[in-house]
């Protein structure tokens, strides 16, 4: 008489395989993710240069931003098309430096300073800096489901502002690539002339000789 093999054994095989199989690709995503995860990051925030002598500016952009590039009157626009969601985007808008002054005005400055509490804007962060020599505002600013970094610089010859948008991908790795990006900006023109030191204490003093011991 031939022995049937026990249901159970069956039952008890199919789960020994199919926790086995959960193990084995728990274990390779565990060793896997984080070289993936940082894979990822290495190639979007990778800078790729982008030149615009229209605009007066030279910078260097993520490659997760840098995708198609639009051109209007006055500005640029580069981003990276998703098939889901909104992808980031750098928005460049250059206008001639009239009166050449080199340091964006105290008003705007005070303005872009209380912008968050008067506003009440959420994530907002301001910075007073220099890029590249160039009197710089950087601000930061939470717009419903983007975070959006904005770059405020003069030169004698031109006024840039930057936009950054982050999309809807990874907020944290598409913050430092709006960051990194907007910090490269370089703006064409003469360089600032800096203010001539002026002498410490009065020049036209002469100590007096010290007197021969008697």
């Amino acid at each position: 008489m031939k022995k049937e093999i026990p249901t159970q054994l069956f039952v008890g095989l199919a789960i020994l395989l199919i926790g086995g199989a959960l193990l084995g690709i728990e274990f390779f995503w565990v060793k896997l993710a984080p070289m993936h995860k940082q894979h990822v990051a290495d190639e979007t925030l990778k800078l790729l240069p982008y030149s615009n002598q229209g605009l007066g500016i030279d910078m260097q952009v993520a490659a997760g931003i840098y995708g198609k590039v639009e051109t209007f009157p006055g500005g640029v626009k580069i981003y990276r098309p998703q098939w889901w969601g909104t992808g980031p985007s750098l928005t460049i808008t250059s206008a001639p430096n009239i009166d050449h002054a080199t340091e964006l005005s105290p008003e705007s400055l005070a303005k872009w300073e209380t912008d968050g509490v008067i506003k009440q804007i959420a994530r907002y962060h301001y910075e007073h800096t220099q890029l590249a020599g160039r009197d710089t505002v950087l601000l930061q600013q939470y717009t419903g489901r983007d975070m959006l970094l904005t770059a405020h610089v003069i030169s004698p010859d031109h006024i840039i502002v930057a936009d950054c948008s982050t999309g809807s991908g990874d907020p944290d790795m598409m913050v430092e690539a709006c960051d990194e990006s907007l910090r490269s900006l370089k703006v064409a023109g003469p360089e600032p002339t800096k203010p001539e030191l002026e002498p410490v204490g009065n020049p036209s003093f002469t100590p007096p000789r010290a007197l021969p011991h008697q």
